[in-house]
């Protein structure tokens, strides 16, 4: 069984109203893993927050901004037991089947595709969810503007995926 995403999408709007609500901010992820980067750097040395002023903005801290993260793991995890659809695997069917089941290939396809992602995140000023769900819902110039570009990119990726590599 699979998850309504008419559900799906009533729950995101209701998590957006309580984010505004109880935290008096907007829904999104890119900026609770700056927290945690910054977190590691402070372990190593409690020094660099005082040296870098992007941290003025962004301190690094835990609060609920950071507990998005373990909180999109643990529920993904839920979601996928529950509606039965949880199995791990190094390689999904459909990447072997386009690039092969190499999982050191997969592995590092992966980790440059985050990289990416999230320059990409920092560099648009947010994440899919904080444009695309929480600027959008505010009517946002830039976050409309932004999620209207996610959307291209994934078109315009999943037709060289599927039309030029042949999955």
């Amino acid at each position: 069984a699979t998850w309504s995403p008419y559900a799906a999408g009533a729950g995101i709007g209701v998590l957006v109203c309580l984010s505004f609500l109880l935290c008096n901010r907007p829904l999104g992820a890119s900026s609770a893993y700056v927290k945690a980067r910054g977190l590691l750097e402070k372990a190593v040395d409690p020094r660099l927050e005082e040296k870098k002023e992007y941290y003025r903005e962004i301190p690094p801290r835990v609060d609920g901004v950071l507990m998005l993260l373990p909180g999109i793991i643990i529920g993904a995890f839920i979601a996928a037991v529950l509606s039965g659809q949880f199995h791990l695997s190094w390689v999904p069917g459909l990447w072997s089947a386009a690039f092969g089941d190499n999982a050191i290939v997969r592995l590092l396809a992966a980790f440059a595709g985050g990289i990416i992602l999230a320059f990409g995140a920092r560099w648009a000023g947010g994440c899919t969810s904080g444009h695309g769900i929480s600027g959008t819902s505010q009517l946002s110039l830039a976050s409309i503007v932004s999620a209207a570009c996610f959307f291209i990119g994934g078109i315009v990726a999943a037709f060289v995926i599927f039309h030029f590599v042949g999955v």
